[in-house]
C-alpha cells in the first residue's frame, strides 16, 4: 500500500513537471496544452505499450513448438502467481536479460534473451521470469511504461522551450528561468523514474522468490545477468535507451557513465535481500513441505536444475532458420 502511494505521488510529480515546461513555454494556455498532451500519451501508452516495448526491442514471439520447455516453465509460475500465462518472446541478444510488458496480466508478454537461456541454469532463469511475473501482476509494466511516456515527453517539450520559451522575454518567470526550467525538468524527471524502478524492483524481486519458493536462486541470476550486462553490449537497448529501466538489470551498465544515473538498485543490495529471504525459509523449511519443487530436490539431494540446465537450449528464431534449412535437429537446435 505505501509502495502504491509512493509510486502515485511520483507520477504526479512527473505530470506536475510536463505541465511546468507547458507553462514556461505558453502560460496558462501552454499549461492546459501540456496537460491534454500528457493524458493523449498516456491513452496511448495504455493501450500499445507491449507492442511499442516488443518492437522497439526486437522482441519476437516463441511459439510452444519452439520451446515447449520455457512456455511449461512460465505456465508454471503464473499458475503459481495466480496470473493467466503471457505471451512469450525472445530478444537475439547475447547480453543475458529479461523484461515483461503490457498494460494487464490479461494482455501481457515476457521477454527473454538467447543469453539468458544459454548462460544461466534452470533454476536461475525460473528466478528470472518470475521476477517478470510479479511485475505484471503487481501491474508495474503499466506504471514503467507511462513513467518512460513521461519522462521522454518531458525531455522533448524541454528540447522544445529552449528554442521558443527561453527566447520568449513574455515568458511567466523570464528567459533566464525558462532556460534554467529546460534544463533541470528533464533531470527531474529521470529522478523520479529512476525512483519509481527502484521502489517496484526490490518488491518485485520479494514476490518473485516467493513465487518460486527460491531466493537464491533468483539471487544468482542476478549476479550472474550483472556481471554479464558489463562485458556484453544489449544493441537495441542502446537504440533505445528510455526502455532500459524496464529489464530485470540495467542492459547499459557496460559503458562508462551508463551508472550516473542508473534506473535499477545496487545488485549487491538486492542479493543480500534476496540471501537474507533464503535463510529465513531454510529456518522455516523445518516446519513446512517447500512450496518449490526445486528446492524439495535439493533436500532429498535429487536436484533437478543441473540436469535440465544441461539440456537446455536456445529456441530457433526466424533468422536460424534462413541460416540452416535442416529441422531434422528440432526447434531446439
Amino acid at each position: 500500500m505505501v509502495n502504491a502511494i509512493r509510486t502515485t505521488f511520483l507520477l504526479a510529480v512527473l505530470t506536475g513537471l510536463f505541465m511546468a515546461i507547458g507553462f514556461v513555454i505558453g502560460g496558462r494556455g501552454g499549461m492546459m496544452l501540456a496537460l491534454l498532451m500528457a493524458l493523449m500519451m498516456n491513452m496511448f501508452s495504455f493501450w500499445n505499450s507491449d507492442k511499442i516495448v516488443l518492437r522497439m526491442q526486437n522482441a519476437k514471439a516463441i511459439s510452444f513448438q519452439q520451446s515447449p520447455d520455457l512456455h511449461e516453465m512460465v505456465a508454471r509460475l503464473s499458475q503459481n502467481a495466480g496470473i493467466p500465462s503471457p505471451q512469450i518472446y525472445l530478444i537475439e541478444s547475447d547480453q543475458p536479460n529479461a523484461f515483461a510488458t503490457g498494460r494487464n496480466p490479461e494482455n501481457a508478454a515476457v521477454a527473454v534473451s538467447t543469453g539468458l537461456i544459454k548462460r544461466l541454469s534452470y533454476d536461475e532463469i525460473e528466478g528470472v521470469v518470475a521476477h517478470e511475473l510479479a511485475h505484471i501482476r503487481s501491474r508495474d509494466t503499466l506504471t514503467m511504461t507511462i513513467t518512460a511516456t513521461l519522462a521522454g515527453a518531458i525531455s522533448m517539450l524541454a528540447q522544445f522551450g529552449l528554442f521558443f520559451g527561453a527566447r520568449n522575454s513574455n515568458s511567466p518567470i523570464g528567459p533566464i528561468g525558462s532556460i534554467l526550467m529546460v534544463i533541470v525538468a528533464p533531470i527531474a524527471a529521470l529522478l523520479v523514474q529512476m525512483a519509481v524502478s527502484r521502489v517496484r524492483e526490490y518488491e518485485a524481486d520479494r514476490d518473485g522468490a516467493e513465487i518460486t519458493g527460491n531466493p537464491e536462486a533468483l539471487a544468482r541470476a542476478l549476479d550472474k545477468i550483472a556481471n554479464h550486462a558489463k562485458q556484453i553490449s544489449n544493441v537495441y537497448a542502446r537504440r533505445s535507451p528510455g526502455m532500459a529501466h524496464m529489464y530485470i538489470i540495467n542492459p547499459l551498465a557496460g559503458k562508462r557513465g551508463d551508472n550516473w544515473f542508473s534506473t535499477h538498485p545496487n545488485v549487491k543490495n538486492r542479493v543480500a535481500a534476496l540471501m537474507e529471504m533464503a535463510k529465513e525459509q531454510q529456518l522455516s523449511q523445518n516446519e513446512s513441505w517447500p512450496r518449490s519443487r526445486h528446492n524439495a530436490a535439493q533436500q532429498t539431494g535429487h536436484a533437478q536444475s543441473a540436469p535440465r540446465s544441461a539440456g537446455w537450449r536456445v529456441p530457433k528464431t526466424a533468422r536460424d532458420q534462413r541460416d540452416n534449412n535442416d529441422t531434422s535437429k528440432g526447434p531446439w537446435g
